[in-house]
């Protein structure tokens, strides 16, 4: 049902914002990145510990786990959870990137055979979804799908609503609905919390997205990053912009970026972006 080019372009994107996140993700004070020494035209070198051994052009965790979950179902019909589980774990206990407490908290569940794993509530998940795309003959079967993966790692409600709400989205701006009004069409669907999460992002569009971010809330949960999201798909038009913008305002600018990619790309595609963003290091 799905273009596989378009959602291999989609994918793309979300690890070439991660990559370009890189160098200031996980940088919280603002004096610390407003004296970073890295060029904010290009892909960077991490300047947080967290991320120690990665180089210019390299991800995240975020976008390793990504890298997995592509590369687990592109030669797949379907998307099994408890095969997934298997393969996830095979790739955790090997890796040497940063492991974080979803990801830890996850590994003795999942070595159980559970496909419920750690009740982590954290957005980061959500920019991972758009893999499953490839293995959904359905928009039942991509929401389906969606919520069986964030359950193994992120079993929480707020992370759950958040990946079905960017899914919903991701489905209306890949049929060619324009993305403010896709996002003002799912509000009256959706809970209480999200449709705030809207309406106070809609009030920001003109606004600083340093200031707007910081009052969200800069850090990793879905109650601070889901505003700072729709804020940078409410204000920019340019993806470039957007990303700049969003990686100077510091915090877990990762999941921001690669989740608003995610959007922004399923409908302008990823010819926004600067070549020399797109020399990431892995090709997929």
């Amino acid at each position: 049902m799905f273009d596989k080019k378009r959602v291999k372009e989609i994918v793309l994107a979300t690890l070439v914002a991660d990559s370009y996140s890189l160098g200031a993700h996980w940088i919280y004070d603002e004096k610390q990145l407003l004296n970073l020494k890295i060029d904010w035209n290009e892909l960077n070198a991490p300047c947080a510990i967290w991320h120690k051994g990665k180089t210019a052009g390299d991800f995240t965790h975020y976008g390793d786990q990504t890298i997995w979950l592509y590369e687990f179902l592109k030669d797949k019909e379907n998307f099994d959870e408890k095969e997934y589980a298997k393969y996830w774990l095979e790739q955790i206990k090997v890796y040497n990137g940063y492991i974080d407490s979803s990801s830890k908290n996850s590994i003795n569940l999942l070595e159980k055979g559970e496909v419920l794993g750690a009740s982590s509530s954290d957005l980061s998940i959500v920019g991972r979804i758009a893999s499953l795309l490839l293995v959904s003959k359905s928009k039942k079967e991509f929401l389906s799908n969606v919520e069986k993966f964030v359950k193994l790692t992120h079993n929480s409600l707020e992370s759950i609503n958040a990946s079905i709400f960017f899914a919903k989205l991701l489905l209306k701006v890949f049929e060619g609905i324009q993305i403010k009004e896709a996002i003002l069409q799912l509000k009256d669907e959706s809970s209480f919390d999200i449709q705030e999460f809207i309406l106070k992002a809609q009030e920001t569009k003109t606004a600083d997205t340093l200031k707007v971010i910081r009052e969200f809330g800069p850090a990793c949960g879905v109650n601070e990053g889901f505003g700072g999201v729709l804020h940078l798909l409410f204000k920019f038009d340019n993806l470039k912009d957007m990303l700049f913008c969003n990686a100077k305002a510091g915090g877990d600018s990762s999941a921001r970026a690669m989740l608003a990619s995610m959007i922004f790309s399923a409908k302008y595609g990823i010819n926004s972006f600067p070549k020399s963003w797109l020399k990431i290091k892995k090709n997929i």
